[in-house]
């Protein structure tokens, strides 16, 4: 692990491996989503992305912003999780928050898969924490959004120039399922129809 761990830090353009990748949902909480740009659309792909990372078993991490404020993780995401943990928050920046980095140290996955919102303020904020810290950021760009689009389309650019790699949900689940012909790739192929 520790030495996948330093040849693929700071590294672009390499494969997206499920063994190494762990799944990072960021506040898509009950207060917050309603007032998100292309809100259903938004749910319909995270959805697939949260049943599709639970196909090829790869490890959730799953975040509140002020739970007290914003309620809780919206429901029909979180009866996909299966009970996670979810770690509550008030720093926008996930790695703000010691029981975040304790828990992701404790998965030993160098890569993230992060979905989430706002795409402008946490999932931003995460994203450059993550990469300084050394962790490989793929960014779905279908399942993250803001209010406004444009906050959303400029804080897309930012995670791209700051080293993030910027995908989507049927990519990344095909990239993470290798080949076809599998049960895991039936699974997908049946999700994203």
């Amino acid at each position: 692990m520790e030495d996948t761990w330093v040849k693929n830090q700071g590294r672009q353009g390499m494969r997206i491996k499920k063994e190494l990748s762990a799944g990072l949902l960021i506040d898509v909480q009950e207060k917050l989503f309603p007032h998100m740009d292309q809100k259903e659309e938004l749910l319909r792909r995270t959805t697939i992305l949260l049943e599709g990372l639970k196909v090829l078993q790869v490890p959730m991490v799953i975040t509140e912003q002020y739970p007290k404020g914003l309620g809780p993780t919206l429901r029909p995401l979180s009866l996909l999780l299966d009970n996670e943990a979810v770690l509550e928050k008030i720093s926008f920046s996930c790695c703000g928050e010691a029981s975040f980095s304790d828990k992701l140290k404790s998965l030993e996955r160098p890569t993230i898969i992060l979905c989430g919102i706002e795409a402008h303020v946490c999932v931003l904020q995460t994203v450059v924490d993550l990469l300084e810290e050394g962790y490989t950021v793929v960014v779905i760009e279908d399942c993250i959004s803001s209010r406004n689009p444009v906050d959303k389309g400029v804080a897309v650019e930012r995670m791209r120039s700051e080293g993030a790699i910027i995908s989507t949900c049927e990519s990344i689940l095909f990239e993470l399922a290798v080949v076809a012909g599998t049960e895991e790739f039936k699974a997908i192929s049946r999700l994203v129809k």
